[in-house]
């Protein structure tokens, strides 16, 4: 079984930080995390990709969050980051978090699985 799990979600006043976190596990083989994205859904609003990293350390993020968030891996532990600074009541919204597993399959074979999370809660108010 292939699975992600967001934390570290909750309410905080407007200018405050949060740190959300993405643990991967792999039930029957070694892993790592090969690239990992994390989307943000508002109520009434379509998902939004706001912090994409890939296995290099190469990161990408849109304006409305550019300078405020900031996303990392853990590869030992295989765990993903988004460190959250300055937050708005904009930035309310559930976090998901999407991660490339690459699974050790056999000698020298990968597997590679898409997994999403359930989703960790964020408020923030004015």
């Amino acid at each position: 079984q292939v699975q992600v799990a967001e934390s570290g979600g909750g309410s905080v006043q407007a200018g405050g930080s949060l740190t959300l976190s993405c643990a991967a596990s792999v039930s029957w083989s070694t892993f790592f995390i090969n690239a990992m994205g994390w989307y943000r859904q508002a109520p009434g609003k379509q998902r939004e990709l706001v912090a994409q990293i890939d296995k290099a350390g190469t990161t990408a993020y849109p304006d409305s969050v550019k300078d405020r968030f900031t996303i990392s891996i853990d590869n030992a532990k295989n765990i993903g980051y988004l460190q959250m600074n300055g937050l708005e009541p904009e930035d309310t919204a559930v976090y998901y978090c999407n991660a490339d597993i690459w699974v050790h399959h056999g000698s020298s074979g990968i597997d590679q699985f898409d997994s999403w999370g359930q989703g960790t809660r964020v408020t923030v108010s004015s």
